[in-house]
């Protein structure tokens, strides 16, 4: 027990020094492609979600590690929360959503709209007739629908087209950016 604990503190005590210098490691629009190919130090996502009321502020990689216990805390906060099903989030798709609010410049978190989608949700919200395409890559745990209330989604969207590491779909209507790690594409407006 006593090195389960050590191993605790060690890893608090690696992400407790490394949070003040999070935000000057922030990447400009040139280095983001570097940042997704495991260039910088430390790489930190913040999210918080309306529909649990639920925050996140993680350190989630540090000089080319990802830390499982941060990992693991981001796949259970993007689960479904309409099932509560967890799914291993693609760790690309979390890099790009790091990567494109670095680019941005703010300290407020992303409001996750939807991570993971189990299949029953996703049938749901097919149903509903929500343009809800039915491959989704939403239920492969790798995209994500993003806002934030400082930017708008021309801001984000250009952020995340970016990275040119994925999908990027703009939602002006709706308000929100879907970010994925599939082929690098963009549509919406």
């Amino acid at each position: 027990m006593t090195d389960k604990n050590s191993s605790s503190f060690s890893r608090r005590a690696i992400l407790a020094a490394f949070a003040a210098t999070a935000l000057t490691a922030a990447p400009t629009y040139s280095k983001a492609a570097g940042l997704l190919r495991r260039s910088g130090d430390i790489r930190r996502i913040k999210l918080y979600s309306g529909r649990t009321g639920e925050r996140l502020d993680m350190i989630y990689w540090i000089q080319g590690d990802y830390i499982p216990d941060a990992v693991a805390e981001i796949n259970h906060f993007m689960r479904d929360w309409r099932t509560n099903d967890v799914k291993n989030i693609d760790l690309r798709t979390i890099d790009i959503m790091a990567a494109a609010h670095n680019l941005l410049d703010v300290s407020e978190p992303y409001m996750l709209l939807s991570g993971y989608r189990s299949p029953k949700t996703n049938n749901m919200l097919r149903a509903k007739g929500n343009g809800v395409a039915r491959n989704s890559l939403h239920l492969s745990g790798q995209a994500a629908d993003l806002r934030l209330a400082s930017r708008s989604v021309g801001q984000m969207s250009r952020a995340a087209a970016a990275c040119r590491a994925g999908g990027v779909g703009t939602y002006s209507r709706s308000n929100f950016v879907h970010m994925d790690c599939g082929p690098i594409r963009s549509w919406g407006g």
